[in-house]
C-alpha cells in the first residue's frame, strides 16, 4: 500500500461522531473513486453522508446492500491498521 493511500485509508476510516468527519470520509472516497477503486454508487453514499459525522457510510452500504467488495476491503483494511 502506497504511504498517500495510507494517509486516505486512515481518513475514510474516521470514527463517527468526529466533528467534519463525514466531510473527511467523502474527501477520501473521492480519491478512490479517482483511482478506480471505488463505483459511482459507492460514493454516492459517502456524499450523502458527508454532512452526517454520526453516520457510517459502510453501515449505510450495507443496508442498502451495495458494495459488497468495498466494505470487505475496508474492513480488512481497518484490520490491518488496527483502527
Amino acid at each position: 500500500m502506497a504511504e498517500d493511500d495510507l494517509d486516505f485509508w486512515r481518513q475514510i476510516l474516521t470514527p463517527t461522531g468526529v466533528e467534519w468527519s463525514g466531510r473527511a470520509r467523502y474527501a477520501a472516497a473521492m480519491h478512490f473513486h479517482l483511482q478506480g477503486d471505488m463505483s459511482a454508487g459507492v460514493l454516492e453514499i459517502y456524499r450523502i453522508c458527508s454532512r452526517l459525522d454520526d453516520e457510517d457510510p459502510l453501515d449505510a452500504l450495507r443496508a442498502y446492500h451495495m458494495g459488497a467488495d468495498w466494505i470487505a476491503t475496508a474492513e480488512t483494511v481497518r484490520k490491518r491498521l488496527g483502527l
